[in-house]
């Protein structure tokens, strides 16, 4: 087991690393948390109904159930009464029903665009194949957006494992304000990303016959901009203005944005970290920040799955359970369902609901999308939600092993770890 640092050894370097691509927030937002596809469905569905001049959507899965057919049935009424209706998938995950998706959004009612399409297996050994589009946004005429972890899927179908009765633990935010208008640039951004290689021959000519390329050129990059320039803030018609930032993660600019988010509030927490994801691996300076805050008498609480779906992925966050409830940490593992959430309450004000789990995939690879609230009565709602699912677990108490074993599994992790992450390019320590 690694020691950990001395309480009392400084953090600067670790606070100065987070404070790099600090979150930027804006007020003037009206906020809703939503559980599972059950709230954020026909919330959608009726903010597209709605929808006056344009809808773009972003999403990991959208599968080809009933849920998923109200979906896309909405969104091509949208399209056929004169709104642009943007649909982009992953063609990972969304392999399988892409054949579907086209008979149920045809064009010209839907743009439909698939990111990195896997046409065959071994494309998947390509490194910039491993990068997949993991975002689950959906923004509404620039006025009204759905962030969170949830595909277009039923709650109670798993890919995997079939059917079940309980719905799995999820969630999403409707935010209605200026912020929204960054929700829809980094759906249409992935969008046009995806779109590119299509069109990339009549772009070039376009280019080639402008009389002014340059210009055109630069209309072309903000296109493909995940982030734009921030919008202005605005309280008018907003009841109590929320305190709002939209971080996303890619490959470019802001490689590290969610995980220096999350550190920076786990350095700066006081009473309390709250953490839900599924995925839990994190790397060492998240885990010093996590030991560190127990160490100083914050309260740190991870809730994990406790319902399996794969055997990797509980292994890579088993092998950490000895060494962070060594210093503190409590472990609660979900049971009554399989549990997609990423979320996190830092103290009694900052809370984040996104499509980013804890671990390298995440962290490192995919394109992700989170947003953070700063609100003291967003953060109760959503800690009212936490208990209720920590009281719903079993927590781990019996994890501590003496001998080989642990440290030989452990090795063999962070060995699988590193090699795939050297399958997709990223070097260095994680």
């Amino acid at each position: 087991m690694a020691a950990a640092p001395p309480a009392n050894e400084p953090v600067v370097s670790e606070a100065a690393w987070a404070r790099r691509g600090a979150p930027e927030f804006l007020g003037g937002h009206r906020v809703r948390l939503l559980q599972g596809g059950d709230e954020l469905f026909p919330a959608m569905r009726e903010a597209i109904r709605r929808a006056r001049h344009e809808v773009w959507l972003s999403t990991y899965i959208f599968h080809d159930d009933d849920a998923a057919r109200a979906m896309a049935t909405e969104l091509a009424e949208a399209g056929r009464r004169g709104v642009r209706v943007c649909v982009v998938v992953d063609g990972f995950g969304s392999k399988a029903t892409l054949g579907r998706l086209r008979e149920w959004m045809p064009p010209p009612d839907v743009e439909l665009m698939v990111f990195r399409p896997v046409d065959r297996w071994w494309s998947l050994l390509q490194p910039g194949q491993l990068r997949r589009l993991h975002h689950k946004v959906c923004a509404v005429d620039r006025e009204v957006a759905f962030v969170g972890g949830i595909n277009i899927i039923d709650d109670r179908l798993d890919l995997r494992h079939g059917l079940s009765d309980a719905p799995r633990l999820d969630f999403a935010v409707e935010l209605c304000g200026p912020m929204a208008a960054s929700v829809a640039q980094a759906a249409r951004a992935v969008w046009s990303r995806a779109a590119l290689p299509a069109d990339w021959r009549e772009e070039m000519a376009a280019l080639a016959r402008s009389a002014q390329p340059l210009a055109r050129a630069r209309r072309v990059l903000q296109r493909l901009r995940l982030v734009a320039p921030s919008p202005a803030a605005t309280t008018a018609g907003v009841a109590t203005p929320v305190s709002v930032a939209f971080l996303v993660r890619d490959n470019l600019r802001r490689r590290r944005s969610i995980e220096r988010a999350y550190i920076e509030a786990v350095l700066r927490a006081r009473e309390r970290v709250d953490l839900v994801t599924p995925y839990f691996y994190p790397g060492r300076l998240f885990r010093r920040a996590l030991i560190r805050a127990a160490q100083r008498g914050v309260r740190v609480r991870l809730l994990l799955q406790g319902k399996i779906d794969y055997r990797f992925a509980a292994l890579a966050a088993q092998v950490l359970y000895d060494e962070l409830r060594g210093h503190g940490i409590r472990i609660f593992e979900y049971t009554p369902a399989f549990l997609h959430a990423k979320v996190a309450l830092v103290d009694d004000q900052w809370a984040t609901v996104g499509s980013s789990n804890i671990d390298p995939l995440s962290l490192l690879l995919n394109l992700e999308a989170n947003v953070i609230v700063r609100d003291d009565a967003f953060a109760r709602e959503l800690s009212q939600h936490f208990e209720r699912a920590v009281a719903a677990s079993r927590e781990v108490t019996d994890t501590t092993r003496v001998g080989w074993r642990p440290v030989v599994l452990r090795g063999f992790v962070a060995w699988c770890a590193n090699w795939f992450l050297r399958m997709a390019g990223i070097t260095g320590r994680y």
